[in-house]
């Protein structure tokens, strides 16, 4: 009989549980593999926590940091000491993170201290704009990683542009899609904040911005109010907004301006917002992870950014990168409500199955000696 392996896998932030949720399922059915679930709390809210548990029908988390909220270098420094502590009492053989969040960068670097073979998932996507802090962690956890699962297969291309050996890189496919698959009719099926705001499936657009690049001067939040302004003068619009979000307008003096262009409401559970995209006539975003579910979902994609670290949303997906000028949004809503519907294709391997796919993986490599 094989030696437990011992799998710890890192989540702080509310789309870490999405991508982890399916790998901790996979991970279960394999015989002698045990995952440790960790949770940095760099996202921190109970109520919002427990939701996103019980739509994903995750477990607990095994151990819990409860870092909470800081600057960047205070809560990576946060984190490293308090998962550094961990792992004394709860030692591992490997530990995998996911996506680009500090969480995945400060226990990338204190298992790789530590000799810990360490797997991120999500590996090798790129913006090009090393403004962006989750471009860094990207950069820096990749570099330092010993196994990179990649999404799409530009990011296996960036990685070995950036000197990663080929047999350390492995295509795979997309956990957050095996997540969206699993749940989908589920979702669908949940009519409470479409209810709520008095609207018939595919006649809104829904709304999500919260990158400090959008919000967290009064300049950028008055153009995203623009933004949004664009938008409602052509559908209703539904703007969950991140407490982050709503404290930076309200700092402003522009949230009761926002409030007039869109219905504004606390963020969605994960069930209900899925359900609010499906159903949406187009989505106007500056997530990366709405990008991949909408081009799933075929739902047209505006991304209020310069930049993607998700090229692939574009040449085989929904979505279209409008920059950061207002004026474009009004043009490209136009272009989705007037033009001809465009096709979009889901991408190779975006099946459901990546989590099994992974864990497949790991189960080998985390048995053998690493080098590096």
């Amino acid at each position: 009989m094989a030696r437990p392996l011992r799998v710890t896998f890192i989540a702080g932030t509310r789309p870490n549980f999405v991508k982890v949720a399916p790998l901790i399922e996979a991970a279960r059915q394999v015989p002698d593999m045990v995952p440790l679930l960790v949770h940095t709390g760099q996202h921190y809210d109970e109520r919002m926590s427990d939701q996103l548990f019980t739509d994903l029908g995750m477990p607990a988390p095994d151990i819990h940091l409860r870092v909470g909220s800081a600057n960047h270098a205070v809560q990576t420094a946060l984190i490293m000491t308090a998962f550094d502590a961990s792992l004394d009492a709860h030692p591992v053989d490997m530990v995998v993170v996911v996506g680009d969040v500090n969480s995945t960068l400060a226990c990338t670097l204190v298992a790789v201290k530590r000799g810990i073979p360490v797997a991120h998932v999500e590996a090798g996507l790129r913006s090009g704009d090393r403004s962006m802090p989750e471009e860094i962690n990207r950069i820096v956890t990749d570099s330092i990683s010993d196994y990179l699962f990649t999404t799409e297969t530009a990011a296996g291309d960036a990685l070995r542009a950036e000197g990663i050996r080929s047999e350390r890189i492995f295509f795979v496919g997309n956990v957050m899609i095996d997540s969206l698959l699993k749940h989908r009719e589920v979702a669908r099926a949940r009519t409470g904040p479409r209810a709520l705001a008095g609207l018939e499936p595919k006649t809104y657009a829904l709304c999500t911005l919260h990158r400090p690049s959008n919000v967290d001067t009064l300049e950028s939040a008055t153009r995203t109010l623009s933004a949004v302004s664009e938008l409602a003068a052509r559908l209703p619009v539904v703007l969950p907004l991140h407490p982050r979000s709503t404290s930076q307008f309200q700092q402003f003096g522009l949230l009761d301006a926002l409030k007039s262009k869109a219905q504004v409401m606390p963020p969605l559970g994960y069930l209900d917002f899925l359900s609010m995209l499906d159903h949406a006539t187009l989505v106007l975003t500056d997530s990366g992870g709405i990008q991949e579910e909408a081009t799933v979902l075929g739902v047209p994609c505006l991304t209020f950014r310069e930049n993607t670290e998700r090229p692939i949303t574009i040449t085989e997906g929904t979505n279209r990168l409008v920059g950061l000028d207002p004026a474009n949004v009004a043009r490209a809503v136009d272009d989705l409500l007037h033009g001809p519907a465009a096709v979009a294709k889901r991408p190779a391997l975006w099946d459901g199955h990546a989590a099994q796919r992974i864990v497949a993986i790991l189960d080998t490599v985390g048995r053998a000696p690493i080098t590096r």
